[in-house]
Formats: C-alpha cells, structure tokens, sequence
C-alpha cells in the first residue's frame, strides 16, 4: 500500500517567519493526568502522547523551526511504578523501529541527551541504529532527551574537564563557556529559544539548565496530549510578543 501524500501546514498568518525560534525545547508534561480524566490506564496517555509529539514535528518542520528538544524521559522518571517504566521503555523501542522510514523520509535527523547507559540493551540498539541512519538527513533536528538530568549533565561535564586538566592535557585558564558546552550531552547543538511546559506546572525540572539560560519560557494548562497546532500557535505568538534582550538595555526602555 502505498503512503498517503504528505500534508504540508501552513504557517497561520500572524506570525512573522523571520521571528521564529531556531529551536523549541518542550517539557510534554500530563501524559497521566490526560488519561486518568478520561478513566484510563496511564499508558493510553503515553500512546497519545506519542501522537502529539509526531505532529509538533510536523509543524516545526513545516513552519520553519529548524530544531526540537523534548523531555522524554527523566533521571527520577525511575522512581515511577516498574510497570509503567518498564511500558515507557518499550514503547520507546517500538515507535523508533515503527518511525524510522518515515523519519527517513521527511529528512528528521534525531539525536538523544541523556546517560543511555542505563537504558535496555535492545532499546540502545534501536537508538543507535536510528542516530546512525538519520545521520546525515538535512532536515529537522530532533533531540530526544532520554534518561536526561541537567544537575548530572553538568556534574559529568565538570568530571570531564577536571580529568583533562589532572592529566595535563588541558589548561585551567582555558576552561571558559564555550569549551564547557563540548561536554554537554547537547554538544553542537543550539541553545533552545522558547521553552514549552504543558500541565500548568511552573517548574523546569532539571531540564536543560545551562541550555535554556536564555529561553523564552511559555506555560500552558494544557495536557501534553491535547498540545495540538492551536496550542503551538499561541506559544508562538507569545514568544513574538517578547523582547529578547540578552541582559542589554530594550528598545522599551
């Protein structure tokens, strides 16, 4: 059978294209309490959860955003029930074989932050096929933040650097912002420009915490499932509405 054409979304109208973030980073927060309003099991949440991450793709790749980071699984997410981790785990392992052609396809080059280690081993697998794959793709750039904490991103980035200097191979006075970034899960990649929280929550949550020193931060009382193309259009729009003055004096001023 073959795919059906792909359909392209057009960006809405009052938005300007030349004050678009470069890159997204979102915390998809809500997954359980989406399902449990509707008398579900968590793991539908997750199911849907997965739906609305496909389609913010889609629209940042359409609308021109060329990066996107998204909270997948955190450091603490451990401490949930095994038997909802152990269902993350595998859903996980099941939308990447599932998605990878497609994501060959559209161009989506996908990276993951985070200490892999820990993961399954047929799920580091499947990552590593699908880093290696869509390696060289030249269209979005998808982060997947997968057993992912920003107080242990920095404490293994300020291990590195401490061995590189007791070895000799690295000055003290060299050590300065742009050398510390080498070390980050998130080397290479640009800092995020509007940060995304759903569920109403007013919190970070050991989220990127060198990355998104200067981040526009947008939070909405909606569920991460519900998160739809309405939803990012108003993000966007909020974002368009700031003044992004890096510590400097605005023209507001």
């Amino acid at each position: 059978m073959s795919r059906k054409p792909r359909v392209i979304h057009e960006l809405p109208a009052d938005l300007d294209r030349n004050r678009l973030p470069n890159h997204v980073a979102v915390i998809m927060d809500g997954n359980g309490r989406w399902a449990k309003r509707r008398g579900l099991p968590r793991t539908m949440g997750h199911r849907r959860g997965i739906d609305a991450l496909k389609n913010l793709l889609r629209y940042c790749r359409d609308w021109g955003i060329n990066a996107l980071t998204v909270y997948a699984f955190s450091t603490e997410n451990w401490g949930r029930p095994l038997e909802e981790v152990d269902f993350l785990m595998a859903l996980f392992e099941r939308v990447l074989m599932r998605e990878l052609e497609e994501m060959m396809e559209e161009e989506v080059r996908i990276r993951f932050a985070g200490n892999l280690h820990r993961l399954p081993g047929s799920l580091r697998e499947c990552i590593e096929k699908s880093m290696e794959t869509t390696r060289n793709n030249e269209g979005i750039l998808l982060t997947v933040a997968t057993n992912y904490g920003g107080r242990e991103e920095i404490v293994r980035a300020c291990q590195a650097i401490a061995n590189q200097v007791k070895q000799g191979t690295l000055e003290p006075e060299a050590i300065d912002g742009a050398l510390f970034e080498k070390y980050l899960y998130t080397a290479g990649t640009s800092d995020p420009d509007l940060l995304i929280r759903t569920s109403g929550e007013l919190r970070i949550s050991n989220f990127l915490l060198w990355q998104i020193a200067y981040a526009e931060i947008y939070v909405t009382d909606t569920l991460w499932p519900d998160f739809n193309s309405h939803e990012f259009h108003l993000a966007l729009c909020s974002y368009q509405q700031r003044e992004r003055r890096f510590g400097k004096v605005g023209t507001r001023e």
